[in-house]
């Protein structure tokens, strides 16, 4: 008889326990890879500076979306490139906006993990 409790017991507590909720802004292990390893070659190439690297992403996506990352990224690249075409991505309000959420992101990771 304790055995039957204890299975009703198990099934009611795991029956209605809320599932263990993931990461709020999961990025996709390939976006993490390729900052890390951008930020290595910036940073140095040592097992220390990976971890710090890999602090850094993570602090980054706890303040940033993926979506918002993904347009950052977008915008570093196109404002890089020569023309008329690609200088929206340098003169305008919102690639400004969302360039400094990210620069500030960075900073309090830079502060927060180096």
């Amino acid at each position: 008889m304790p055995i039957r409790i204890v299975l009703v017991l198990a099934a009611i507590f795991l029956g209605t326990a809320p599932a263990a909720a993931g990461p709020a802004n999961d990025y996709p292990t390939a976006a993490r890879a390729d900052y890390v390893i951008a930020c290595m070659a910036a940073n140095g190439q040592s097992h220390i500076v990976m971890e710090k690297c890999a602090c850094s992403i993570d602090a980054i996506a706890d303040r940033i979306t993926y979506d918002d990352y993904t347009a950052i990224e977008t915008v570093k690249v196109m404002a890089d490139l020569p023309g008329e075409r690609a200088g929206i991505f340098r003169s305008s309000g919102w690639a400004k906006d969302l360039m400094d959420r990210f620069r500030q992101a960075q900073v309090a990771a830079d502060r927060q993990c180096f």
